[in-house]
């Protein structure tokens, strides 16, 4: 993003404007975060804010300063849709596409707004006016705190803004140790403690809040783990009976993948999880080192991300879209190995 970008956003937004934020569907702890973020800082600068989620998110979530105040799509569709029709600006926070909203994909395309983009993930679509992409930045969240700061307003920063920044930064980095953690993410995570946030009362929160069913579907996980070791690879499959035998709710099986990352050796792990409503497999990638994972998402399984974390769907059944996932693993011997 621009020093003229910056400029024309603040004359822009210079008069009271009506503002809506958008994450993407199924939003994580960087996109409630960032859109939180964003939602308190432009309350206090005047502005008419609302955050549109499309659809809703884990319970671990709830507590984020400001959440209660978040309108979900899928639920209050007729509300949403005449908010963001009556928009002046549209924030699209976390993604940079407008497939990744689902159901409200067809409305944003239609709408007279004018759209800022703010996204860390790679290859972002055209739709804003204004973009400020960074496909090196930690998250969403570290972006948005530099946004502040372009717009001269870190004064501004509260508890509760920093408290959002903090908690996107720390779930998006794996709690700072991904490679996209860096000594400028450090310096953000300093000042974002120093303006408030609590690091001990949010990692808490987000990591110590487990359920009885989400450990008894964890212990299901390492049960269905699987090793390739000529391909350096490990995976877990979640089938919807076993989600439903453990009273599965959204958000139990985040960083499920991690658990085939963290064995000795491996470089690759896939979980893929059936879903009946959607008539899909989820899908989620996670690598170390120089395998792409948002390359390997995009050419078989129809998604994309980061190099070492990504996403992706089949239409297959769970055991088709295993044994395909196998044989494309042929492809990648030499990489994996290497």
């Amino acid at each position: 993003m621009t020093a003229k970008d910056i400029k024309e956003i603040k004359e822009l937004l210079h008069t009271p404007k009506k503002i809506i934020i958008i994450p993407h569907k199924n939003p994580d702890g960087d996109a409630i975060g960032s859109t939180l973020a964003l939602y308190h800082y432009y309350k206090q600068k005047g502005h008419l804010v609302t955050v549109i989620s499309p659809n809703e998110y884990p319970d671990f979530l709830k507590w984020v300063p400001g959440e209660e105040t978040i309108v979900k799509y899928d639920s209050q569709s007729k509300n949403a849709t005449t908010k963001i029709q009556e928009a002046d600006l549209i924030f699209t926070l976390d993604f940079n596409h407008f497939s990744r909203t689902g159901t409200m994909e067809s409305l944003l395309k239609k709408v007279n707004a004018i759209f800022v983009m703010i996204d860390h993930h790679q290859q972002p679509d055209t739709y804003a006016k204004y973009t400020y992409s960074d496909t090196q930045m930690s998250s969403t969240c570290q972006m948005v705190y530099h946004f502040i700061d372009m717009c001269d307003d870190l004064a501004l920063i509260s508890p509760e803004i920093a408290t959002c920044i903090y908690l996107g930064i720390m779930t998006d980095t794996g709690s700072f140790r991904f490679r996209s953690t860096t000594s400028t993410t450090h310096s953000v995570i300093a000042d974002l403690i120093d303006k408030g946030a609590d690091n001990t009362a949010i990692h808490e929160k987000i990591y110590d809040s487990n359920t009885m069913s989400r450990l008894q579907l964890q212990g299901v996980a390492l049960q269905n783990l699987r090793v390739l070791s000529e391909y350096n690879t490990a995976y877990i499959t979640l089938s919807q009976q076993e989600l439903d035998s453990n009273r599965y709710k959204k958000g139990d099986t985040e960083g499920f993948v991690n658990l085939g990352l963290s064995i000795q050796g491996i470089t690759f792990a896939v979980i893929f999880i059936e879903n009946k409503n959607e008539g899909i497999i989820k899908i989620s990638f996670r690598s170390k080192g120089a395998f792409s994972v948002n390359e390997f998402s995009r050419n078989h399984f129809e998604g994309g991300g980061h190099h070492n974390a990504a996403g992706g769907k089949s239409n297959d059944s769970l055991s088709d879209t295993v044994d395909n996932f196998i044989s494309i693993l042929t492809q990648y011997k030499e990489v994996l190995n290497s």
